[in-house]
């Protein structure tokens, strides 16, 4: 319970680390606008600071690091933990991800029993594609689910229902979906004719575009069979793609684009600061994972007026709704064909469905409402509500 009324809710946030990502931007947009009259935040990454730890900093909030080893986890880290709870005296701790949910919750009971808010961020828990640390991590958080966390949040309808199957808590959650900021994500008339300058294609070239690190949830190699397919098709469409090591040093990835013999109309970008100024350039938008929770490169997309192909994976269909395509994961053939449907559309006709897009995002995801609901959620934890869900 809060100390005094008229005090600031302490928001404590424990991450499993700061690096570029979905879930740590989520975090720092959240941070970056709630209210700093009423809530006072800080950060513990489990692992290192990071470049997003950085940025934290420099909105005013304190960062910390506890620096436990991914690959041989000190339990004494633990302890440390506990101890710095002890000394924060947060009235809130919200964790995020598998790892800082066990921990969090863990070191909140052995501090005193500090309310603690779990971050789900993950649609398939027991994904294949996971290692099997995470996946025990996972079960055993399922298992404490109905002990530790006061409340529970998910980030998608598709990552709670998940969840729900394999033995979470189901009587405490809620459901607060990503929000975009639209005067940062937004159209650019300009982006089209800078990106293919870059690209040193024709300034009437189509552009495909892939924002995703290199991991086997992205399925590049879905993405890669598909642009195969359409490239023989068509001779005026090219391909960029941007993460953590989509580069041309990445022999699988450069193997498979290869072995397409378009490797001309493939453009690796790797992992760009600003990549909303090249996904507004993008004349379609591609989203080709096997799982996901609720992805942000569509929404970012879709608020930057590009029409979105996405898999039918996570949230991703109810993002986009009627403003552009879905299509089952692993199935190039849909793919291709569903870019073709889309690039075969009158330039007006593709224009005002990107426009649409911006307006979906803008009536369901916008970042005001996102941080208004976890500012909600905090002071209900932190003026001791009953668990229950709350919308």
């Amino acid at each position: 319970m809060r100390s005094t009324p008229d005090s600031k809710i302490r928001v404590l946030h424990v991450i499993t680390g700061l690096n570029t990502g979905g879930a740590e931007m989520v975090l720092y947009r959240l941070i970056e606008g709630m209210d700093r009259s009423e809530f006072a935040n800080s950060v513990i990454s489990l692992t290192s600071i990071g470049p997003i730890g950085d940025q934290i900093r420099a909105l005013g909030a304190p960062v910390r690091a506890l620096g436990l080893s991914r690959r041989s986890p000190n339990p004494l880290k633990l302890l440390e933990l506990a101890s710095w709870l002890r000394r924060s005296r947060p009235d809130v701790i919200q964790s995020w991800m598998y790892h800082a949910d066990l921990l969090a919750g863990l070191a909140a009971k052995m501090a005193g029993g500090y309310r603690v808010v779990w971050g789900i961020r993950h649609a398939k828990p027991l994904s294949n594609t996971m290692n099997s640390r995470t996946i025990r991590v996972a079960r055993l958080c399922a298992r404490l689910s109905h002990r530790l966390p006061a409340r529970i949040v998910y980030c998608s309808e598709a990552a709670h229902a998940a969840h729900a199957r394999i033995g979470y808590a189901d009587d405490r959650f809620s459901v607060i979906t990503n929000g975009y900021d639209l005067d940062h994500f937004k159209p650019d008339a300009g982006a089209g004719s800078r990106l293919r300058k870059d690209l040193d294609i024709q300034p009437e070239s189509q552009v495909i575009g892939l924002v995703a690190r290199f991991h086997p949830d992205k399925d590049h190699r879905n993405f890669v069979s598909a642009a195969a397919e359409l490239a023989a098709a068509r001779d005026d469409v090219h391909f960029a793609l941007c993460g953590t090591d989509v580069n041309w040093d990445n022999r699988e990835l450069a193997g498979w684009i290869e072995d397409t013999g378009y490797k001309e109309r493939f453009h690796l970008l790797g992992n760009l600061s600003n990549a909303n100024g090249v996904t507004a350039g993008f004349d379609i938008a591609t989203l080709s994972s096997v799982t996901e929770a609720f992805p942000n490169v569509v929404g970012e997309a879709m608020a930057c007026g590009v029409p979105c192909v996405v898999t039918d994976v996570g949230d991703a269909a109810l993002i986009v709704g009627e403003t552009g395509k879905v299509v089952p994961p692993r199935n190039p053939d849909a793919l291709a064909a569903a870019w073709s449907e889309l690039l075969d559309l009158p330039e007006n006709e593709r224009k005002a469905l990107g426009e649409r897009a911006r307006e979906r995002i803008a009536r369901y995801y916008d970042l005001n409402s996102m941080i208004k609901r976890y500012e909600a959620l905090y002071r209900e934890v932190a003026g001791d509500v009953r668990p229950g869900r709350i919308d």
